[in-house]
């Protein structure tokens, strides 16, 4: 496991094909140490201590791979190999993935670098490695048996090149990819500006889209799954367990979304708008940029997104599609509402006198009932705040706003608590008039005959 000590002091990350001088001081180095980490808390990785400044990414629930040093070239150890990963407090998975976790770790690098990046292979079969949105040698790009072997089990294959452009990419395997991604195999790769003067920010939060299949009960993703997926996760963690973007107010934030599941996901966060300044191809000219308050992201891309954070608050964030703001969802439930199920419930009672019926009057009861659960799973709806349930799930989190902040604390602050005549509350006077409709009609408003 790497230690906060180690993950904190690693900087981030860089091809042709190895010298033989190259390869051989890299020999007389060995491998670099496989780093390996078995907690699904977010990790902050320090500023760098030498080479260009940036502000380092967080991973939600995820860290960033550390790296070593060798005559000028930043040396990476990646290790595919079966994990074990909790999805949520109560659930886990068995996954495949890099490092000892699903998602893999983040590659931060800089702009220019050479960067060298070993991998191991400890699964049953064969994988490789494709860095996507990368622009380096044919080679190296990671598509078995198009670009090179595949990588077979228990060996390592080095990948080496130039690090030509800054910006947000992924990595992930191209051979059984129906199997491998389906597994989780997936992560991250920054590349920074090498001028700190461009796209600086203040905080720089890194979101992977994932999902998997897994029956209640269960532990293993089904593969063969096209689009009925009942896990919907953020860096293969779900709500309510997906940590805060804790923020400081007046910060700059970038959040960086990348897609690698079988669909595209509209990500909306609550009380901003903000502007897009970045794509997998690269960054968004300032007089191009455009406002949104949701961005869609589509299938195998990547957007970047930044506001200003002037609005002091708990702020939703989450994917738009409600469906993938919800856990272990069965697609073959009936719907109940507007039935009488009184006379089925006294049956049933006949064999399992606890059984409670629900979905007549909506779904929301689930989110405030705690029934018996099978094991390794969790509530469809689920997560409390400050004033009862927030009745979510899946692709879910909050952007939490305070005064006060220092610079390096991602710690949760609580709740936020309202101000005085800043929250809806119930009103128990008499109510005004109200206007109802029962036409299909279009029914246009007269212009206002005066001002007032």
């Amino acid at each position: 496991m790497l230690n906060r000590r180690q993950l904190l002091g690693a900087g981030a990350a860089g091809a042709t094909l190895v010298s033989s001088k190259a390869w051989g001081q890299t020999l007389n180095m060995g491998l670099p140490e496989a780093a390996q980490m078995d907690s699904a808390a977010t990790a902050i990785t320090a500023r760098p201590s030498t080479g260009p400044d940036y502000t380092p990414v967080v991973t939600l629930n995820g860290w960033t791979l550390p790296h070593r040093m060798n005559n000028g070239v930043k040396e990476f150890h990646l290790v595919a190999e079966p994990v074990e990963r909790e999805l949520a407090d109560g659930m886990i998975a068995h996954l495949w993935g890099y490092n000892g976790q699903s998602t893999g770790p983040t590659i931060e690098a800089v702009e220019g670098d050479r960067v060298r990046i070993y991998v191991t292979n400890k699964l049953p079969e064969g994988t490789t490695v494709h860095w996507h949105g990368l622009i380096l040698p044919s080679g190296m790009d990671g598509v078995s048996g198009l670009s090179h072997p595949s990588i077979p089990p228990g060996k390592t294959f080095v990948y080496e090149f130039d690090l030509v452009k800054s910006g947000t990419f992924m990595y992930h395997p191209h051979g059984d990819e129906m199997t491998q991604m389906a597994m989780g195999m997936m992560g991250m790769f920054v590349v920074h500006p090498k001028d700190p003067t461009f796209m600086p920010v203040d905080r720089d939060f890194l979101i992977m889209l994932n999902a998997f299949d897994i029956d209640p009960g269960t532990y293993v993703p089904r593969i063969m799954t096209m689009t009925d997926f009942n896990l919907w996760t953020w860096n293969s963690r779900i709500f309510p367990d997906i940590d805060p973007l804790v923020v400081n107010k007046g910060d700059r934030v970038r959040v960086r979304v990348g897609n690698l599941t079988m669909t595209n996901h509209p990500i909306h966060m609550h009380g901003y708008d903000f502007k897009v300044t970045c794509t997998d191809g690269g960054w968004v000219p300032p007089e191009a940029q455009w406002p949104e308050v949701s961005i869609d992201i589509p299938v195998g891309a990547m957007r970047a997104y930044e506001f200003v954070a002037d609005h002091l608050g708990d702020w939703a964030i989450h994917c738009h599609k409600s469906h993938h703001t919800m856990n272990a969802m069965g697609h073959d439930v009936p719907t109940f509402i507007g039935v009488n199920k009184k006379p089925l419930t006294q049956k049933i009672r006949q064999f399992q006198p606890e059984y409670m019926p629900m979905g007549m009057s909506g779904m929301g009861d689930m989110a405030k009932m705690e029934m018996p659960l099978p094991d390794n799973t969790i509530p469809m709806m689920t997560g409390w705040g400050p004033y009862g349930p927030i009745e979510m799930g899946g692709m879910f989190s909050v952007v939490k706003v305070r005064d006060g902040i220092d610079a390096d604390d991602y710690s949760d602050p609580g709740w936020y608590e309202n101000p005085p005549g800043e929250m809806a509350y119930e009103w128990t006077g008499e109510l005004p008039d109200f206007a109802s409709n029962n036409s299909p009609k279009t029914i246009l408003t007269p212009k206002p005959t005066s001002k007032g």
